[in-house]
């Protein structure tokens, strides 16, 4: 992957995206196979900040059951990355104006 902008898929918007992210933690949805060395690149180019430490953090998609039928399908596999910046920096795309 050469753009950077290929491994953010997604700010993950929830409640607790928003409380970590006034700790300085921001929560992004990326590819499967993405690793830590290109979340970090990514984050650091796409937003021009400094990445202290990148987790991440892979999520089974859940079963689901079909209305209709008695058969059950299956939500995707997710992987988050849980990205944690210098103190003092920040992401204007999570802040509330």
């Amino acid at each position: 992957m050469e753009d950077p902008r290929d491994i953010i898929v997604r700010p993950v918007v929830s409640e607790k995206s928003y409380a970590l992210s006034e700790t300085g933690v921001y929560i992004f949805v990326v590819p499967s196979q993405a690793n830590k060395v290109e979340i970090r690149r990514s984050v650091e180019k796409v937003f021009d900040v400094k990445v202290v430490k990148v987790n991440t953090l892979n999520r089974p998609g859940k079963r689901k059951r079909n209305r209709n039928k008695p058969t059950y399908g299956k939500r995707p596999d997710t992987k988050r990355a849980f990205v944690t910046l210098a103190t003092g920096q920040s992401i204007p795309l999570f802040e509330t104006s």
